[in-house]
């Protein structure tokens, strides 16, 4: 969404008011260029021979988002049942599926193996089971390289005590637990957090793999999950793609050389491709003033934007209506029975009751996190692609929220 002569618009043409008209708010819209053109500069970034870009499909698992990135070239990187059903049923071949799960049940394991994707397990325990159930089926082990990044403590996951993944220091048991029962190792993975600036965490992170990689003669590729950090606001840091690019393609191509073949160079972006490409859109029900705060109060609230409250992200907020307003200090807050703070003392051109403000960021852990909470409905979602806007979610309905339960007759 850009500002074009006083005015916001996706795509050169089109006017997010005219889209709140048409489907409602709150409103969920992804542009399908953008995300196209991260896709395509994480692509430029590396110049190795076999590049693969399964994108982390929990950040945002609407069907046509699947269907435009599979278009793209992508692969898809999921981590539950649900999401490997999700990507088949969006026209990916196994084959261009991973499935890392973590703490799930064998029976969930053995739905993966009966769809045929590729599997990342991260558990030396889930690993013995494996192999002694298919012990001819080629699977991914999920490193902890006990490096600590990320940006903040929740999603911070290569650390000592992190759920996720074998510790590098359990390597010894683990070849003993992969040749004893003759596992096929076909790929080995890591992923230390989400939100890295520094391309070194990467280049650590390799040289970890790498080491671990010489003790499986078979991989068909290395995985270096991903993490890497956009930019939340006007001029933001954010990892430097080309650089990564550049120093680790560098040094991947060195070590197949070291290990005498060509192998896989496997990235897992979520957040990258679609963080950016996403604008969340509410309107202001009441602009409430207390004795030392403005509060802005909106149709919506954490049960369709969560992650200011869970993770304390930032997103930067824009009034839609009004953008060539005067400048005040506003707290904007949603209309849940709970504290839902969007923003504390945001700098925003003035606002007024049934103002349209839109929070960027929006494409990533946003939708795929809301709830029903309070018993309100999730909104809708919309796709701008090729100057045309495209319905892709309907908005909930009180039939959606009764759909599954059962009304019993003891209280008909």
């Amino acid at each position: 969404m850009e500002l074009q002569n006083g005015q916001y618009c996706f795509q050169g043409s089109l006017n997010p008011l005219d889209l709140i008209e048409t489907y409602g708010s709150p409103l969920y819209v992804y542009d399908a260029a953008r995300i196209t053109s991260q896709y395509n500069r994480l692509v430029s970034a590396f110049s190795v021979p076999d590049l693969r870009i399964h994108y982390a499909c929990k950040a945002l698992t609407n069907i046509n988002i699947l269907r435009l990135l599979r278009q793209l070239g992508a692969g898809l990187d999921t981590v539950s049942i649900q999401e490997v059903w999700i990507g088949l049923k969006s026209g990916f071949a196994p084959n261009d599926i991973l499935y890392t799960p973590n703490c799930v049940s064998m029976e969930e394991i053995n739905m993966a193996v009966e769809a045929g994707v590729r599997i990342n397990i991260d558990n030396i325990s889930i690993l013995e089971q494996f192999g002694h159930l298919h012990p001819d089926y080629p699977v991914c082990l999920r490193i902890n390289p006990h490096i600590n990044a990320g940006g903040n403590s929740k999603i911070s996951v290569g650390h000592i005590d992190s759920k996720f993944g074998i510790s590098i220091h359990q390597l010894p048991h683990l070849i003993k637990v992969v040749e004893t029962l003759g596992i096929r190792i076909e790929g080995i993975h890591m992923h230390t957090g989400s939100d890295i600036l520094d391309s070194d965490v990467f280049l650590r992170g390799a040289e970890i793999l790498f080491q671990a990689a010489l003790h499986f003669p078979d991989l068909d590729y290395i995985d270096f999950g991903s993490g890497f950090k956009v930019a939340y606001y006007e001029n933001g840091v954010e990892t430097d793609i080309e650089e990564l690019g550049r120093n680790l393609g560098a040094r991947f191509q060195a070590f197949c050389k070291e290990y005498g073949r060509d192998l896989g160079l496997m990235f897992e972006p979520g957040k990258f491709l679609v963080s950016d490409a996403g604008v969340f859109f509410a309107r202001v029900n009441v602009v409430k003033t207390t004795p030392s705060t403005v509060f802005a109060g909106l149709d919506s609230g954490l049960n369709h934007l969560i992650r200011p409250m869970f993770y304390e992200a930032y997103h930067e907020i824009e009034n839609v209506t009004n953008p060539g307003g005067k400048p005040r200090i506003y707290t904007v807050v949603g209309y849940i029975c709970e504290t839902d703070t969007f923003g504390v003392n945001r700098k925003i051109p003035e606002i007024r009751e049934g103002d349209i403000l839109a929070m960027r960021n929006a494409g990533a852990y946003c939708f795929s996190m809301a709830s029903n909470y309070n018993s309100r409905f999730r909104p809708a979602e919309v796709l701008i692609h090729d100057g045309k806007d495209y319905l892709i979610r309907e908005r909930e309905t009180l039939e959606d929220l009764l759909k599954k339960q059962i009304e019993i007759p003891i209280f008909a």
